[in-house]
């Protein structure tokens, strides 16, 4: 058994905070999950990282605010769970994704993680991504793997949904080597950029501003229409791929209702593509706490919907713990993504490694 705690941290595409989650793991089994914690972010540095998107403004000072932070993480969460350092073996670092053009060969995760091996006195596992886009992978998800494994026991196949800032999707079938996964299409990003413009407010909550809209269906078919849903998987997509200036003329309600609808319907649209129909949908991300968000999703597909929670999961914790597992597969040098996943031509290792004496 792998006896050290592995630390896996996670700044997702919604950019509210750092998730930090503890894990032993050797990369294949799971042998235990620890706790775990949620850091948000204030609302004036989400506004810097913003400006970033896109590989723009000030990121190297957020580079370093960000990492700083992370290692702040770091030792909240050790304080949290009674934990001395010592015991805490690896650190899976994924950082902040700024630019995401696989089409190009582009990803970029902005994040020191010399620093946070300095900061921490711990190996930082990093860079998950740039090995499989440079192959010619989509570079995304990275977590199939990981969901394959906590689903060993659970009857399949399975679809795992992950609506963080960009929607996910991991299908798990029978086989070792049944697994097939994209984005979807937009998750929380553009219905949060929505009510913060329109509201003032960084997400709808209880999805209570959608609920009191109505759907313009048009601009919905429309949106759909677009020809990243008519492409098979594996793909993946950019935090910012779809823009929709139509909404503007709407009002805060009726745009955070046809966005909401825009999210489940992009769900759907991934059927025709699956190998065969899950036996049911487990949700994690934060789009699982808007209520209209799970409302939509079970109006539209045909299987059952619930949350993670259903079988044990945190869907708080899942992609952070996710993030301690690739790490620990970083570790032993096994492969992160496959050609069911990304796209790649054969299972492909990747990251990398930095030890604290080697931070500077």
């Amino acid at each position: 058994m792998q006896a050290d705690w592995i630390m896996g941290l996670m700044s997702g595409t919604s950019l509210d905070g750092i998730d930090a989650a503890l894990l032993k793991s050797d990369g294949v089994q799971i042998f235990e999950r620890g706790p775990n914690i949620t850091l948000p972010y204030d609302a004036a540095f989400r506004k810097r990282m913003r400006s970033c998107l896109g590989g723009k403004g000030p990121w190297q000072d957020v580079e370093r605010e960000l990492t700083e932070r992370h290692a702040t993480a770091v030792e909240a969460l050790l304080r949290a769970a009674d934990l001395k350092r010592a015991s805490l073996g690896l650190i899976g670092f994924h950082g902040q994704t700024i630019f995401h053009a696989p089409e190009q060969h582009r990803t970029w995760q902005i994040g020191d993680a010399a620093l946070l091996a300095r900061l921490t006195a711990t190996e930082v596992a990093f860079d998950f991504r740039s090995a499989d886009v440079a192959a010619g992978g989509e570079g995304a998800p990275l977590v199939p793997v990981y969901q394959q494994a906590l689903a060993e026991a659970v009857p399949k196949p399975l679809a795992v949904l992950n609506i963080g800032g960009v929607s996910n999707v991991t299908w798990i079938g029978e086989g070792s080597a049944d697994l097939l996964a994209c984005d979807c299409g937009p998750g929380n990003a553009l219905l949060d950029d929505w009510t913060l413009a329109r509201c003032g407010l960084p997400f709808d909550a209880e999805g209570a501003l959608a609920r009191a809209g109505k759907v313009r269906d048009d601009l919905l078919t429309a949106a759909l229409a677009h020809p990243y849903f008519a492409r098979p998987a594996p793909k993946s997509l950019d935090r910012d791929a779809f823009t929709l200036p139509e909404l503007e003329a709407l009002s805060p309600e009726d745009g955070a209702a046809t966005l909401t609808a825009f999210t489940a319907a992009a769900v759907a649209a991934i059927l025709p593509h699956l190998p065969a129909p899950p036996l049911r949908w487990l949700v994690t991300g934060g789009g699982r706490h808007n209520p209209a968000i799970m409302q939509a999703l079970a109006e539209r597909l045909p299987q059952a919907v619930e949350a993670v929670e259903t079988l044990g999961w945190d869907g708080d914790a899942l992609e952070a713990e996710a993030f301690a597992f690739l790490a620990a597969r970083v570790r032993a040098g096994l492969p992160l993504t496959f050609p069911g996943t990304t796209g790649t031509a054969e299972p492909l290792p990747g990251g990398r490694l930095t030890a604290p004496q080697a931070a500077g």
